[in-house]
């Protein structure tokens, strides 16, 4: 005897939404998933304003001093300074604008005179710098001779202060997102560029240098000997006179 198959206690239409959605959610597990949101502005402050490698003037400004007299003693070192600083880091020749139209074009020579004996001195040949002339724009304003060279330097790309979003509640979808703005960090960032001694830091680590021969045998004499090899660093108490702030 043949049994009569089950029916199903939902109707007919109900039956084919039920199958659509089905292959619905088939089709969207198969999918592949779309484009994730992307921030703004890059969340990690070295990616945002990275600092980065370039060669860019370095310049010092030596004013004109009196007729008769080259450099004081002060421009004196500052150049002698500078010129050793050419020699570190220097890239191509020195370059030394000098002010056409002042007024004391003696005291200008003179004072041309006294950079070229201050860069011999201080290691670079005078040879090496380049004379160069620049209007004067206003007479009675101190007009200097510019000393130039290129360096390779750490800086920014870009100039910090930019705010391309509002920081107020206009922008409710910015202010809701909860991320940092853009100029946050930049001066940070800068800050550090500067402070680089050697821009080539940032790119690779220094050499080792040569290890304390006399220090490794006295810790490895002291192993043999079964002896703690750490350093051991003497925390004395100053010992105040009874004679400073009387007694009781």
């Amino acid at each position: 005897m043949k049994t009569a198959p089950a029916r199903s206690h939902f109707p007919l239409p109900w039956r084919l939404a039920l199958m659509a959605a089905a292959t619905g959610l088939l089709a969207a597990g198969c999918a592949s998933k779309g484009p994730e949101t992307v921030a703004s502005a890059p969340i990690d402050v070295r990616e945002r304003h990275p600092i980065v490698l370039r060669d860019a003037p370095r310049s010092l400004d030596v004013f004109v001093g009196r007729s008769g007299k080259a450099l004081d003693p002060r421009q004196r070192g500052d150049v002698i300074a500078f010129a050793q600083e050419f020699r570190r880091s220097g890239r191509g020749g020195l370059v030394a604008e000098v002010p056409t139209g002042a007024r004391r074009e003696l005291a200008t020579h003179d004072t041309l005179g006294g950079i070229r004996s201050a860069l011999a001195q201080g290691g670079v040949s005078p040879a090496l710098l380049s004379v160069r002339t620049y209007p004067v724009q206003d007479p009675l304003l101190a007009s200097p001779i510019r000393l130039t060279f290129a360096s390779l330097q750490a800086q920014l790309p870009h100039e910090c202060g930019q705010w391309p979003q509002d920081l107020g509640s206009s922008d409710f979808k910015f202010s809701a997102s909860n991320e940092q703005y853009w100029n946050f960090g930049c001066s940070q960032q800068a800050t550090l560029a500067a402070q680089v001694a050697d821009p080539i830091d940032l790119v690779r680590p220094r050499e080792e240098g040569r290890p304390d021969i006399v220090k490794r045998m006295n810790a490895i004499a002291k192993i043999r000997q079964g002896q703690d090899p750490s350093t051991q660093y003497r925390a004395t108490t100053p010992q105040i006179n009874s004679s400073v702030g009387g007694g009781t």
